[in-house]
Parts: structure tokens; C-alpha cells; sequence
């Protein structure tokens, strides 16, 4: 089947260089080499262990089957090797939950404008096939390169929000876009 597995895994987009499909357990050691590497995860304070990437790859997959979505994997047309995971979650801000853009993509792959090609297209994707008014990323304030990634995904800073994780609060933008309606 072209750009997936099966018809679980096939493709939810596709851009210029990418097409993002649905992960499966095939994908985890993929997973593994994004979610445990140190410099990927300066963000998170720590590389994830083995139980962390498997808990991490079934709640996209439980995500796909609550919500229709979730972080998909990002594939490289021209190698069909997994070079990250984009995609929309449910987070909390503020008094609610709002649809955010995640992305998170292998080192080696970093500053050539994947992450910006596929933030885009899962904004796009939220505005064409699913209805959604406004996209957000919740970006950590030290994170610079993903917060330009947000920048040129049309985002400007909406407010900020602090996170507890790892033992620890962790500041964060909260950046948004909204749909353009035609006049």
C-alpha cells in the first residue's frame, strides 16, 4: 500500500517533501530514536526510556481512535524513512482544551524546514477537514527553533502557560492561529 502499512497506517496528508500517516507499532523503534536522544528532548529535561516511547506510541494510537487524530509519523517521501511525528492533540489551556500542533522531529533532520512543511499542513488539514477555528503550540520558552516553526506557521504569541512536569514547572508560550474566514 503507497505511504503506509495498512489502511490504519495510510496516509492522513501530504505535502511538497512529506506525507504523515498514523503510527503503529512498526514505528517504534523510529520512536525510539527521536524520543531517546538527549539533544531532541532538551525540552522534555530527559530522554525517554523504553516503557516511556511505548506508553507515548499507544496514547497516538488511543488518540486516533477517540478523537480522529493525534501525532502522526512523518515520513520522508524520498526515502520513506520516519524522520519525526507532527500532528494535533487535546491540551489544556487556560479553562479548556484546545487543538494544538505538535511536532518533534530526529535530529539529523532539524533546520531544513520539515517541521515548518508539516506544521503547516496539520494546520491546514485542522481548517479544511476538520472544522477547527484556531490551532495553538504550547512551546517551552526556551524552545527558540520550535517557537519560529510556530512563527512561520502564521502563529503569534497568545499567552503563556507553566507546566509541572518531571518534577519541575516549565514555562511556556502558548502560540495560536485563526482560521481566515472568505468574504
Amino acid at each position: 500500500m503507497k505511504y503506509g502499512r495498512s489502511s490504519e497506517t495510510a496516509m492522513i496528508l501530504e505535502t511538497r517533501r512529506l506525507y504523515l500517516r498514523k503510527m503503529d507499532q512498526g514505528d517504534y523503534k523510529s520512536l525510539c530514536r527521536i524520543l531517546q536522544d538527549p539533544e531532541v528532548m532538551y525540552a522534555y529535561e530527559h530522554p525517554f526510556s523504553d516503557k516511556e516511547v511505548q506508553d507515548w506510541l499507544d496514547r497516538q494510537r488511543g488518540r486516533y481512535k477517540e478523537q480522529g487524530f493525534g501525532l502522526w509519523a512523518v515520513i520522508l517521501k524520498e526515502t520513506g524513512e520516519m524522520i519525526g511525528q507532527c500532528g494535533l492533540t487535546m491540551q489544556d489551556w487556560e479553562d479548556r482544551q484546545v487543538p494544538e500542533i505538535g511536532y518533534l522531529f530526529a535530529k539529523a533532520y532539524w533546520h531544513q524546514g520539515y517541521a515548518t512543511e508539516a506544521a503547516v499542513g496539520c494546520r491546514e488539514y485542522a481548517f479544511r477537514n476538520l472544522g477547527i477555528e484556531e490551532v495553538f503550540s504550547i512551546i517551552r520558552d526556551n524552545n527558540i527553533p520550535s517557537q519560529n516553526v510556530a512563527k512561520r506557521n502564521g502563529m503569534t504569541v497568545a499567552g503563556t502557560q507553566k507546566k509541572h512536569y518531571y518534577g519541575m514547572d516549565m514555562p511556556h508560550l502558548v502560540f495560536s492561529v485563526k482560521r481566515e474566514l472568505k468574504a
